[in-house]
């Protein structure tokens, strides 16, 4: 089988990487207090990590020449991760550091002290579409060795670390592991095997607590997003209501002014209503004393008429009488009656011109409060009124004089009809001298 030299490199890595936690975890548990730069162990942990994060880093092309630098990738880290934004800023401002390598180193010890070094390699492995840019296809940072890395770095956590990075020459610091510390008797790894168990118990209540810890903090988070979109909305709705209260006071202010307005048209409106009112009693009494007079006109025809029948009734009677008596009589007195049916037409016709003047001031009365073209209206009816008053008074006199003629005309024949007959003397002179009223 065979091994190529990167996974075996992986590999070596990978185990030195598992002794070095391990080694640095049972040495601060048993050394009882806070590490600093100073302790051994720590410094090969940074040692083997650097290794690590250098295993198939490409290289980088410089006006130097060429060199593979670690910064790259962890500045990848604030891009993923805000928090570590701090930490890369704070790397930055260091006034002793020149080169990537030093700012690099400075980051591992930076994010150790803050416990979030497993936190942040776990986020940059993810993308590896972005490590793809910085590291070779079978680099440790690719493969599965890395993740595995990562999860042993979360036992760091355990421990507290006090490391003064400012004051500390990083830039010109030579990585080598030194492997006699991780050589070690039967002894020792008796005594290690007590030691694993109670750190593997140790390392289980720091993960619960941690675990626990990474649950409340993003619970916090939540209800603080919650709250800042709360609080962005109840803001929101304090402009909308302040618009909606100025929309409320713009609408009064207009409906006070339509109101003003609407009282001044109400009020011209009642003015010209009185104007109109006092018009339109004008021209019903106009109409009153109109009417009047067409019906005393009326009442004089229908007297007239009423005459005219009591006279035709005698004359017929009186006709009647004498019908044996001469066929001249019979012709006159047809004569009469043609002419009183002809005036009954004519009075039928004036009943219903009087209809229609009726209906034309029952229609002016309906119109009479309408608007100034209206009146004008009525004024051509008024004058149509009086032409057809006018004419029904040319029609009666008329009818006046046709019927003084058919007295003449019946006198005449009456006075024929005595010349001619020998008898009765007396009584046609009667007759004659009653139809010559």
């Amino acid at each position: 089988m065979i091994i190529y030299p990167m996974t075996m490199e992986r590999a070596n890595l990978l185990n030195m990487a598992k002794l070095s936690i391990k080694g640095l975890i049972e040495s601060a548990l048993s050394f009882g207090r806070t590490l600093d730069s100073d302790y051994p162990p720590l410094q090969q942990f940074f040692v083997v990590m650097e290794h690590c994060l250098k295993h198939g880093l490409r290289m980088k092309k410089s006006f130097l020449g060429f060199n593979k630098s670690l910064w790259g990738p962890l500045e990848l880290v604030e891009k993923l991760c805000p928090e570590a934004a701090e930490i890369s800023a704070s790397v930055r401002d260091l006034p002793g550091l020149k080169t990537p390598l030093g700012r690099a180193r400075a980051w591992l010890r930076l994010a150790l002290m803050q416990k979030r070094l497993a936190d942040y390699l776990r986020l940059l492995i993810t993308r590896k579409d972005l490590l793809s840019d910085f590291y070779e296809n079978s680099a440790l940072m690719l493969e599965e060795e890395g993740a595995v890395i990562v999860g042993l770095l979360v036992g760091l956590n355990v421990i507290d670390a006090n490391l003064c990075v400012k004051g500390e020459d990083l830039d010109s610091q030579v990585g080598v592991i030194d492997f006699s510390m991780y050589l070690k008797n039967d002894i020792d790894d008796y005594r290690s095997e007590e030691r694993n168990s109670q750190i593997a118990s140790i390392l289980d209540q720091k993960n619960y607590v941690e675990e626990l810890n990474r649950q409340l903090n993003s619970t916090v988070h939540g209800l603080q997003g919650r709250v800042d979109s709360l609080e962005k909305s109840n803001s929101k709705l304090i402009e909308e209501l302040a618009i909606a209260k100025n929309n409320i006071i713009k609408l009064q202010e207009e409906n006070q002014q339509l109101r003003s307005e609407n009282s001044l048209i109400l009020l011209k409106a009642q003015q010209h209503l009185e104007v109109t009112q006092g018009d339109v009693s004008l021209e019903r009494d106009t109409y009153k004393q109109s009417r009047q007079g067409l019906d005393e006109m009326y009442n004089e025809a229908r007297r007239q008429l009423k005459e005219e029948c009591q006279l035709r009734q005698d004359v017929e009677n009186e006709l009647v009488v004498q019908v044996s008596m001469k066929q001249e009589m019979e012709l006159a007195m047809k004569l009469l009656e043609k002419d009183i049916h002809e005036k009954q037409d004519t009075l039928i016709g004036l009943r219903q011109q009087l209809d229609e003047v009726k209906a034309i001031n029952v229609e002016m009365y309906q119109k009479m409060q309408s608007s100034d073209e209206e009146m004008k209206k009525k004024n051509d009816v008024i004058s149509r009124l009086e032409e057809k008053t006018n004419q029904i008074t040319a029609t009666m006199k008329q009818l006046e004089q046709s019927d003084k003629d058919l007295l003449s005309q019946t006198r005449t024949l009456a006075m024929s009809f005595v010349k001619c007959a020998s008898t009765d003397t007396e009584h046609q002179y009667k007759l004659v001298k009653d139809i010559s009223f």
